[in-house]
């Protein structure tokens, strides 16, 4: 049987994209967990190991898009869209929360599933290094939103920024905090 795992992140952030990823383990990968519970420099090597030894596909969505049609709905797409661009069909799919995205094939919803299942853990980290890394470009172009300290969340520097110097094309403008 093939397993696929689902996970997104970015999705409290502010600014940027909301990014998801699937992934299908060709064989296990040791130290597995949520992306979030991993040091940044740990995450980096787990990602490279993932990619190297998993069949995967990321998708992001917009904060424009986001700002459209609402983050829940832009998470699912991101999601759809991760689990469609699989080079392989899965004959299940764990997906990180409560709800799952619009596909046609057997998805379990798995609340707090990137601790439990080693693919959706596996989707966290890979999710997580990719727009880390999106939003580590983004500060060199708007350094004093200090995106690659924050990614992109709502800490208190970033919200002074927001109220001094206004938001990016990257923000997101339907979140509380972003139109001051």
């Amino acid at each position: 049987m093939i397993i696929a795992g689902v996970d997104e992140v970015g999705r409290g952030c502010l600014a940027g994209p909301v990014t998801a990823a699937a992934v299908i383990l060709n064989n296990p990968i040791l130290e597995l967990k949520d992306s979030k519970q991993i040091s940044p420099s740990k995450r980096e090597i787990l990602s490279r190991n993932i990619k190297e030894q998993s069949i995967f596909s990321l998708a992001s969505v917009s904060n424009h898009k986001i700002d459209q049609i609402n983050i829940h709905q832009a998470t699912l797409l991101a999601m759809q869209k991760a689990i469609i661009n699989l080079p392989i069909t899965p004959d299940l799919v764990y997906v990180d929360g409560k709800f799952i995205p619009n596909v046609e094939l057997n998805c379990k919803a798995v609340i707090g599933g990137d601790q439990l299942i080693p693919e959706i853990s596996a989707a966290s980290i890979i999710a997580k290094v990719h727009r880390d890394a999106f939003m580590t470009k983004l500060d060199h172009r708007y350094p004093i939103y200090a995106f690659a300290k924050n990614k992109g969340y709502g800490t208190a520097h970033h919200l002074n920024a927001l109220k001094e110097s206004g938001y990016t094309p990257f923000h997101r403008k339907s979140f509380k905090g972003v139109i001051v």
